[in-house]
């Protein structure tokens, strides 16, 4: 029996679209939620997102954070 480490790959959903974001520390010494705090200079609505996953996908370790912010109109 053999042990991978799978590398995470965290996702941002904006009007639709997935936006991939690198992991700031492959070493996972960061906490998805310092990955999101971190992001969020960047893109400051996922200041209010919730986080999803991790779920594993193409030997990922996927985090999704999800606005929870409606849209207008």
């Amino acid at each position: 029996m053999s042990s991978i480490i799978l590398k995470r790959v965290f996702i941002h959903e904006e009007n639709g679209q997935q936006i991939p974001l690198s992991d700031p520390d492959p070493q996972e010494k960061f906490t998805p939620e310092y990955v999101r705090e971190f992001y969020s200079n960047i893109y400051p609505i996922l200041t209010t997102a919730r986080i999803e996953g991790p779920l594993i996908k193409n030997d990922k370790l996927q985090y999704t954070f999800v606005s929870t912010m409606g849209t207008k109109g």
